[in-house]
């Protein structure tokens, strides 16, 4: 046995270097893979409005892993993760991100969920956009009881949109008149 206390510094160094390194590469690997989940989650983050000559836009959106259609958008041009549903009446805005987007409370209003009956607060955004889709004066809800990160892009926003599913691709196109 080495009892040389320069050769326990090294060996002290040495086995230091090796528990930084494995950090270092448990860190990378990690945030490489919360990437991934986050692509899986939402595969639209990056979208690209075709404008048509005839002055229709669409977007193309593809379905994520678990079979939804979530894609990035804005309210009132500030940034928002939308899960489209045809289900939902209106847009369906959770309490916490209404507060960050500073939205105002209107009526009390009894809604019909998943998971029953729920309160929830009148609101009408200025406006709502996926891209170059973009709506004015749509209806939604402020749901006190909902704390996703996800808003409901519900039919007050689709019913002016016309929409086409092939495969695991959902095309959203805005006629003009919208």
């Amino acid at each position: 046995m080495d009892n040389n206390p320069e050769v326990k510094e090294q060996k002290r160094i040495g086995l230091f270097m090796v528990v930084a390194m494995w950090i270092v590469f448990l860190v990378l690997l990690t945030a490489f893979f919360e990437g991934v989940m986050d692509r899986q989650t939402n595969p639209n983050q990056n979208l690209s409005t075709q404008y048509g000559a005839n002055g229709i836009r669409e977007v193309e959106l593809q379905r994520n892993r678990y079979g939804h259609y979530v894609t990035d958008g804005t309210i009132n041009g500030q940034q928002v993760v939308f899960m489209l549903d045809t289900g939902a009446t209106g847009v369906a805005v959770p309490e916490h991100i209404a507060q960050q987007l500073q939205l105002k409370r209107g009526a009390v209003m009894q809604l019909q969920t998943a998971n029953g009956v729920a309160i929830g607060y009148a609101a009408v955004l200025d406006s709502v956009a996926i891209d170059g889709i973009e709506m004015h004066e749509v209806n939604a809800v402020i749901n006190p009881n909902d704390d996703t990160d996800v808003v409901l892009l519900g039919m007050s926003f689709l019913k002016k949109i016309e929409f086409t599913q092939r495969g695991n691709t959902l095309i959203l196109r805005q006629l003009p008149q919208w």
